[in-house]
């Protein structure tokens, strides 16, 4: 009842009402009234949508002030000396390593800025799960970096919170928390019956009341301690929890909660039951009980997980029990999983940490959910949302050591995760196919599987790498046997997985890409724990952890080889590139024994298991020989991807070098020999015979080569490889570092990532003493990021310094390191042309021989191998048929064979004589190679096919008349079996009988290998005389290297200069390699001078074989082929040549009038021009016009300029902004709807140009077609459906000869050329006949053209310009698309085409003749065409502005525009454009100096008014006394003074006052001047244009004066004595005064006119400075902090993606569909408005520029570099990045120049969607 009357009364004082009553000492009424009140207001049976309820909260919890107020209050009291602040995905927040002590260490943006980082490793990222600010955190960071806030420790001198303040907090809140976590168990529905979208529901209702918590913890440490207070309370939980007994809502709700509870622990209720009976008798000593059962998980499949449920019992039961909840907290969580970690609660959950108590009982509440965590992870449909929460959560606990420990020891953390992975990995094993496929008894992990596939382990395994960084969980997790044990059974799980068959009938028909989860996997599950674990076995108080895990490796690989049923031969054609257990075997044993010192014996196992360990990384070997000999080509490509994969950048440390290591330990390890024999696993046994032809059971004869070169190059890696066998840190930094950089420059960023660091995040960026930057500046030299003259932009490189490429390039690292091939070549390639450069060596370096570092004591086992015989009958052989040309040997193979050697002389051995092998003592004597180098064989026995040179019924050809002595020889004649070898040392070993051993006594056969069936020609056995020793061979191979008969001299080792043998071909190393036998041994200095002696040229058997004149055919044709294409492309580019020479130096085409027409019966005037699309050559027609390719582009660079010379900055801050206002486009646009208001629209038209926004620009490439072939030409592209980037439709195509990017063609007049003879003679007609003559010309009216081709093409041509641009940029007069407008937009395109032009040119014309943008343009045609068309328009003869200009008449009639506001370059244009074409100079001249006095009188009247009225006063009088000087028309003091006499007449004109300063007559004749010149120039540009007159070339200084003369206005050059004053140029058709008065008195007319308007068309200031782009700031966190943040201004919204306009700053949103208009994205909008369909964007978020031209856009690149000059797209990497002016300055030039489309090549169409 009490509560009803209190809902009825008003919130606030009821509040303060019972907050008083709570305050009193007995305060039980209070508590009630408070409750009964709660009961009412939260009741859980009303809608979670009504906010009744929580306004009633907010209310109580304020007691009574304003909630507001009261967060304000509560704020001051805040004690938090952690920022803490959480945020979700996509946020930027900060990471310094400098200052972390974690690597997962990050601070938010204004912890960052309020640091200090200066000099600081750090970067900026994007945060993909979401995070918290370590800011004040000590066990994260170091406290050097804590921003000031948070380094003061605020806690201390907050003073202590008052009771009361927080007292209802404490009432009301635990009913609130109840509410919400009943709201929560009434809408959770079993998943079977709900889908996403009822839960999504419930938790929208929600969102209010769970910001409402968000908020309070937002409130401080004050708040938050409450809070925790009440969410780990366990008796609170207990009363509130159950749900009163009278309350039938609350009780089903509690039943929905323990039904959600029961499946909540790691086995179900009913496989309990299941598990129950299975009795499984288990001894109680955990350890040896878990032994026992992971003997039964590999036998049993279907039922391993309730053996896995039972051994978790014996080790921990509190796992597999559902959940019991004891406080608010745990149930939170609970439904916070179930609900699959909805954002707001996770912020909720995680704002609350900073709290100490907090964090660790959410910690262990976590750890206790852990299980129910990955099976709601497992069965998500949103696993990637949910990964990122989870781990969003999960770092924030496990990053810290403390806290990591703890729960470590107390809630069994470590047994908790390896279980949770074993479990949730078990659900997806298939049995595995490797060896022996149908007894294999071994179970892998199903790599086709979603769990794998999406990476759902993901969040799970990087926990444990998380915990696992941590020094004491680590020793824990490496003390504990059972979980060791435990965890291999884990990473067998992966071993042998994604198992691949070779196909060898038809290509597979589907290729899976399941390889990507199998590598992702073993890095991520096995690698990375792994090297997590070695981190922390680096000294040698860790042995026996090294030990433990040794011994257990090998256990699990013997349980793994039994269950794979492995014996001694590897299963064919399969392979897995899979092996963690072998990797982590070798990794601890190679760690054990660089860092901890162990001895290597003493970890080894037994010569079998050994032999075992060893087969599978070396069938991965030469499957990668196989795959690159193509022999899985029927696997499709993923099987190379897979090959690429395993030595990529990412991977290589954790794969192919382990690999490499174990069979490097296993060949140190044992006899060298049976490495030898097994590594013909290449399968290239057969070819290892003396004889030149052979049979091959395996091979295809053209992978025999490939894949001798892979056996041969993977011996020299095992023998040469030093990665874990003795190198330091530091030096396998180098060489990795060596390795990359000489297969190509690289970038900082590319190079960081293509070392292989170990993945471990703790170890900082790569092992090692040394950093990395240090190395780098020792290695390699930094090459500034340039230009290529293409436009192409180079980032900043690195590049090898000479003595690397002189002493450490070495090409055994770069063809381990190598993903493609082609890399190698690359490296080859940079090694030859470094070597020519320096002088080194001119020819085709062979790979340079480099020394290798000493190897490790415990590997000395190694160097055996160099010294085994069958290896050295390997070599013999090999040499012995490189010299008699056999097939498939190459250079690679004689190549490796010397590395081989000389590693053997490099590397002795010491003899010792019991393990001495006396199998092959028939080759050679001992093992030694120094002694075997020199001892001759004489005799070989091969078998070879009947139809062999060989067999012959005569003597065999390398013997002489001895063939009587050849039966005694037979007895010596060698044989050499490998495969026989191999067998009988493995039935040594492995003491059992096989049923080959029989085969093994035959040792006379040369291989016991079965013959197919129908098998080609038997084999036969013959003897060979070979008589050579290796030494002789040497010798001889030198000599058909070098093609000298006796190239080396008896003596030529004394005269040895060994400098120049480190680089060279083939010979030189064959001489390094006698030179080092002779230094060694005397004996053999004595042999090579013997054989020097008496050497003589082989006879290499003759070439009758059939094959062999095939492979020399082919090679010839080959040969002729590619002369023959030499000769092609010299023809073709020689006729280029010729041709861009004529059609290159466009100042227009027609300045080519004289191309040797001499000859050629054409009239002598007329051009020629070249169709580069058919190629005839001929002039231009009325029936087959020829036409130049243009692009017509809309521009608005002209409107962009200012006044000023400086660039706009780019606004940074809220008071910063840019006006448009002063700029030339918004000028003109005032200009024209002014005098608009006041005049007659047809003058007005007539009085200014348009086009400086949009208007229209043509540029040429220079190239000529007819336009009939371009017609054709369109046709194909049409058709032609592979379009490249532009529209066919919209008429654009690319020049068929140089490519440029076109979208007309502007045809060429026919006729002459440039006007030559009479038009161009000096006139000497007086300056009046000159202007009647104008004046008729003028009259003549537009003769219509006759109807032809030309004509047409040319109106379609001004169709196209018409389309090119906006109807807004056309359209300005009254009645839009009349005649008059028509004709302003005409000569605007002139106009327009003129000023970018000068623009071009630098702004002015001092430079003179041609240059970049002469040879574009093409004004000459555009005249033409132009003319054509407004001919069409007369102009009424009684408006024609040449009679004002001429003549002094009264026209009192409709309001023209006066001629001081006319625009006079305008006025030139429509005079040349209007009078008949050609026009002659002299008539150019003329109206050139009529307009120049209208210019200047317009310079006077503008400067007049700019004076102050004193100075007016006295300019008026001095010029007065002038004006009856003899030549006062040319004196600017007497025209001034009539100015100001005739304006001052109408009182308004001078009534504003515009200037103080005060002015010489040095400065008014420079202003003067300066007001004349823009005119000046566009006149000269003209006449160039048209006459084709030199431009001559100037100082700034004399600019006006060269331009005077060029145009005639003065006689000719002046001396420099009377430099020429403005004035002097004038010259007059009628009195000048007279016709000043009659200028002026059109001003004074104007009544209806106010003074200040009438002022602004009179003060026109023609000057304009280039076009620039906003200026930007040097660093670009400046922009990213200032806009990433901001809102849009049309949106009001943050853009996802803002982008800047660089022309005028605008903020626009890219691809936000929130500003579209009729379908168009805002920057394609903005990009039509501001640069008439050109924009330049700056993409906020990632540092690119984008440019928008028309329907098409591309990415520019970035024009901010970090410090080693290198572009971040995407800031990815997030280091600081800063101005690079050079690039800038190119986009702004390809900006002003219109060279976009020509540049840039990568475009493609937007759709409208930016």
């Amino acid at each position: 009842m009490m509560a009803a009357s209190l809902l009825r009364r008003d919130k606030k004082s009821t509040a303060a009402h019972l907050k008083a009553d709570l305050n009193r000492t007995d305060n039980s009424s209070g508590i009630r009234q408070l409750q009964e009140l709660l009961d009412a207001v939260l009741n859980p049976e009303k809608s979670a949508a009504d906010t009744e309820a929580l306004d009633w909260c907010k209310c109580l919890i304020a007691g009574g002030e304003g909630f507001e107020e009261f967060c304000k209050t509560v704020r001051s009291y805040d004690n938090a000396t952690l920022c803490g602040l959480v945020w979700t995905a996509n946020f930027v927040a900060y990471r310094c390593r400098t200052c972390g002590i974690s690597p997962c260490m990050s601070l938010c943006a204004e912890c960052f800025n309020n640091g200090d980082h200066t000099g600081h490793d750090f970067n900026m990222f994007r945060s993909q799960a979401g995070g918290a600010c370590d800011c004040g955190d000590g066990n994260v960071m170091r406290e050097s970096g804590f921003c000031r806030r948070h380094r003061l420790r605020t806690g201390e001198n907050i003073p202590s919170i008052p009771r009361d303040l927080l007292l209802m907090s404490e009432m009301v809140l635990p009913r609130f928390i109840l509410c919400i976590i009943q709201y929560l168990r009434d809408g959770y529905i079993e998943p079977d019956t709900s889908t996403e979208r009822d839960l999504q529901k419930v938790l929208q209702q929600l969102e209010p009341q769970i910001s409402f918590l968000e908020e309070l913890t937002k409130m401080g440490g004050a708040m938050r301690t409450v809070l925790t207070k009440i969410l780990t309370n366990q008796q609170t939980f207990k009363e509130l929890s159950m749900g009163q007994e009278e309350n039938l809502y609350a009780k089903k709700n509690y039943d929905k909660y323990l039904s959600a509870l029961k499946n909540s622990g790691l086995v179900s209720v009913e496989e309990k039951a299941q598990g129950a009976t299975a009795d499984v008798n288990v001894g109680a000593e955990g350890g040896a009980g878990a032994m026992v059962l992971l003997g039964k998980i590999t036998v049993t499949l279907n039922r391993t997980h309730i053996f896995i449920n039972h051994l978790s019992a014996i080790l921990y039961p509190s796992i597999i029990e559902s959940l019991k909840h004891k406080c608010f907290l745990e149930e939170l969580l609970f439904w916070t999983i179930k609900y699959e970690f909805p954002q707001k609660m996770v912020t909720f959950l995680l704002n609350m940490l900073p709290d100490q108590d907090y964090k660790i009982t959410f910690t262990k509440t976590f750890v206790q959910h852990y299980v129910f965590i990955m099976k709601t992870l497992m069965k998500s449909h949103e696993s990637d949302t949910m990964s990122n929460r989870i781990v969003h959560i999960s770092v924030q606990l496990f990053s810290n050591e403390e806290l990591a420990r703890h729960v470590t020891e107390e809630c069994q953390l470590l047994d908790i995760m390896v279980t949770v992975l074993l479990y949730m990995m078990e659900s997806c094993l298939i049995k595995s196919e490797l060896q022996d496929e149908e007894n294999s008894r071994h179970v892998v992990v199903n790599c086709s599987e979603a769990l794998l596939k999406n990476n759902t382990y993901w969040p799970l395994v990087s926990d444990f790498i998380n915990i696992l960084s941590h020094q004491s969980v680590a020793k824990k997790f490496l003390e504990d046997h059972s979980l060791l044990m435990l965890w291999m059974s884990f990473v067998s799980f992966f071993q042998g997985m994604n198992l691949n068959k070779r196909e060898l009938n038809e290509h597979v028909e589907f290729e899976s890409q399941t390889y990507y989860a199998a590598f992702a996997a073993e890095l991520e599950a096995c690698a990375q724990p792994m090297w997590g674990l070695l981190t922390h076995c680096k000294v040698k108080e860790t042995q026996e952890y090294t030990k433990t895990v040794v011994r257990y490796c090998l256990e699990t690989l013997q349980i793994w080889f039994d269950a794979i049923g492995f014996i001694d031969e590897p299963a064919p054609n399969q392979v897995t590139f899979h092996l963690p257990l072998h990797r982590y075997y070798a990794m601890f044993l190679s760690k054990a024994i660089k860092c901890q010192g162990l001895d290597l014996d003493s970890l080894l196992p037994d010569q079998e298991m050994l032999m075992k360990i060893m087969v599978h990384p070396l069938q991965i070997q030469a499957c990668l020989s196989e795959i690159h000999s193509n022999m899985w080509v029927r696997n499709g490509l993923q099987i190379k991807g897979q090959a690429m994969t395993y030595v990529q950048s990412h991977f290589c440390n954790s794969m192919i070098d382990p690999d490499i290591y174990l069979l490097q330990v296993r060949t140190a390890g044992s006899h060298a020999k049976l490495i030898l024999s097994s590594s013909f696993l290449f399968k290239v046994v057969d070819l290892l015979t003396m004889a030149s032809q052979h049979q091959n059971a395996v091979l295809d004869s053209e992978q025999e080569r490939p894949m001798l070169e892979g056996a041969l190059t993977f011996l020299v890696i095992l023998t040469s490889l030093r990665i874990h066998l003795g190198m330091t840190d530091d030096e396998i930094l180098r060489a990795e570092m060596v390795s990359q950089l000489c297969m190509n420059d690289r970038t900082h960023s590319a190079l960081l990532d293509l070392i292989p660091e170990n993945p471990n995040p703790k170890s900082g960026i790569v092992p090692g003493s040394c950093s990395f930057e240090e190395m780098l500046s020792a290695v390699a030299d930094f090459k500034a990021p340039v230009f290529e003259p293409g436009g192409s932009m180079q980032q900043g490189m690195y590049t090898p310094k000479a003595e690397v490429w002189e002493k450490e390039f070495d090409p055994i690292m770069v063809v381990l390191r190598t993903v493609y091939r082609r890399d190698v070549q690359s490296a080859m390639d940079r090694y030859s042309a470094f070597l020519k450069q320096s002088g080194i060596h001119t020819g085709n370096p062979w790979p340079p021989y480099k020394e290798r570092t000493p190897l490790h004591p415990c590997y000395k086992g190694l160097i055996k191998l160099l010294h085994c015989k069958t290896l050295h009958i390997v070599i013999f052989t090999l040499l012995y048929k490189i010299w008699m040309d056999h097939q498939n040997m190459s250079e690679h193979v004689l190549c490796m064979v010397l590395y081989l050697i000389e590693l053997g002389l490099d590397n002795q051995v010491q003899e010792n004589k019991e393990d001495e092998e006396h199998c092959h003592d028939s080759w050679f004597p001992g093992t030694n190679l120094l002694s075997n180098l020199h001892h001759v064989i004489n005799f070989v026995r091969v078998r070879v096919p009947e139809t062999a040179p060989e067999v012959k019924r005569e003597a065999p050809p390398s013997t002489s008349t001895e063939s009587v002595n050849l039966h005694t020889n037979l007895r010596e004649a060698q044989v050499f079996s490998l495969v026989a070898e191999r067998r009988r040392k493995f039935q040594e070993i492995i003491n059992r009988s096989n049923t080959e051993a029989t085969q093994v006594v035959r040792p006379k056969s040369s291989s016991t290998r079965w013959v197919p069936p129908g098998t080609p020609p038997q084999l036969v056995t013959e003897i060979l005389e070979i008589r050579e020793s290796m030494l002789s061979l040497l010798i001889k191979l030198h000599q058909k290297l070098s093609s000298k008969q006796n190239s080396l001299s008896a003596s030529w080792l004394e005269d040895m200069d060994t400098s120049r043998h480190a680089h060279g071909d083939g010979i030189t190393a064959i001489e390094r390699i006698l030179t080092k036998a002779a230094t060694r041994s005397c004996q053999i200095k004595r042999s090579i001078q013997d054989i020097c002696g008496k050497v003589c040229p082989p006879v290499p058997p003759k070439k009758n074989s059939p094959t062999d004149k095939k492979a020399m055919d082919k090679e010839e044709r080959r040969q002729r082929a590619r002369e023959r294409q030499q000769k092609l492309l010299a023809e073709f580019a020689s006729r280029q040549k010729s041709f861009m020479e004529t059609a290159m130096d466009v100042e227009s085409p027609d300045t080519e009038a004289a191309m040797d027409l001499g000859a050629s019966e054409v009239m002598e005037s007329e051009v020629l021009y070249d169709c580069v699309i058919c190629g005839q050559s001929g002039p231009s027609t009325e029936d087959r016009p020829t036409g130049l390719v243009v692009l017509l582009q809309a521009s608005s660079v002209l409107g962009h300029r200012c006044k000023n010379k400086e660039a706009k900055n780019l606004p940074t801050t809220d008071e910063e902004h840019i006006y448009p206002a002063d700029t030339c486009g918004v000028a003109h646009d005032v200009r024209l709807t002014l005098m608009q208001r006041f005049f007659k629209d047809s003058s007005c038209l007539q009085s200014v140009s348009i086009g400086w926004d949009g208007g229209v620009y043509v540029q040429t490439c220079g190239h000529t077609l007819h336009i009939d072939c371009h017609k054709s030409y369109m046709e194909s592209l049409r058709n032609d459906q592979v379009l490249q980037g532009f529209s066919v439709d919209k008429g654009e195509f690319t020049c068929p000869l140089c490519r440029q990017f076109a979208n007309s063609v502007l045809p060429c007049r026919p006729g002459r050329g440039t006007e030559a003879g009479a038009w161009h003679t000096p006139t000497n007609k007086k300056t009046c006949v000159l202007v009647k003559e104008v004046e008729d010309l003028q009259e003549k009216l537009g003769l219509f053209p006759t109807e032809s081709n030309l004509s047409k093409e040319m109106e379609l041509v001004i169709k196209d310009i018409k389309n090119t641009t906006q109807k807004k940029y056309m359209d300005y007069g009254k009645n839009p698309g009349s005649p008059d407008n028509d004709f302003l937009f005409m000569y605007s395109v002139a106009r327009t085409n003129l000023e970018l032009e000068l623009v071009h040119r630098g702004g002015n014309l001092c430079s003179g003749g041609a240059s970049a943008a002469a040879k574009r343009s093409c004004l000459n045609q555009l005249f033409h065409v132009l003319a054509m068309h407004m001919r069409l328009y007369s102009i009424d003869s009684a408006y024609n502005p040449w009679t004002k200009l001429t003549q002094i008449a009264q026209n009192k009639e409709r309001p023209e525009v006066p001629m001081l506001f006319r625009d006079v370059p305008s006025l030139l244009i429509i005079f040349v454009l209007t009078m008949p074409q050609p026009l002659r100079k002299e008539h150019f001249t003329c109206v050139v100096k009529m307009l120049y006095n209208l210019q200047l009188t317009q310079a006077l009247a503008a400067l007049s008014a700019r004076f102050s009225p004193e100075e007016r006063q006295a300019w008026s009088t001095s010029g007065a006394l002038k004006k009856n000087a003899v030549n006062a028309e040319k004196s600017f003091e007497a025209l001034l003074s009539h100015v100001i006499s005739e304006l001052s007449k109408d009182k308004s004109v001078y009534k504003v006052n515009l200037s103080s300063s005060v002015w010489s007559p040095q400065s008014i004749e420079f202003s003067l001047q300066q007001f004349c010149l823009p005119f000046l120039r566009l006149s000269c540009l003209l006449q160039h244009h048209l006459y084709g007159d030199n431009l001559t070339g100037c100082l700034e200084e004399e600019e006006f004066s060269s331009l005077a003369v060029c145009l005639g206005l003065i006689p000719s050059a002046p001396q420099p004595s009377n430099t020429v004053n403005s004035a002097s140029c004038l010259e007059w058709a009628v009195n000048a005064f007279d016709l000043v008065t009659q200028w002026c008195a059109e001003v004074t007319g104007l009544s209806q006119m106010q003074a200040e308007q009438s002022l602004t068309l009179l003060v026109q200031d023609p000057q304009w400075a280039a076009p620039r782009l906003l200026q930007l700031p040097d660093n670009y966190n400046i922009i990213f902090q200032y806009y990433h943040r901001k809102a849009c201004t049309a949106c009001k919204k943050v853009p996802k993606d803002p982008a800047l306009c660089l022309v005028c700053g605008a903020f626009v949103c890219l691809k936000g569909p929130c500003c579209k208009q009729q379908g168009i994205c805002e920057c394609v909008l903005h990009s039509q408005h501001c640069g008439a369909a050109t924009g330049i964007f700056l993409l906020i978020n990632a540092s690119v520029i984008i440019i928008i031209r028309g329907h098409r856009f591309c990415l520019w690149g970035s024009v901010y570099l970090d410090a080693h000059g290198e572009e971040d797209r995407d800031l990815r990497r997030g280091k600081p990045l800063f101005l690079c002016e050079e690039r800038y300055r190119v986009l702004e030039q390809q900006w002003v120049s219109h060279t976009f489309d020509h540049i840039n090549k990568r475009w493609g169409p937007h759709y409208n969607g930016l």
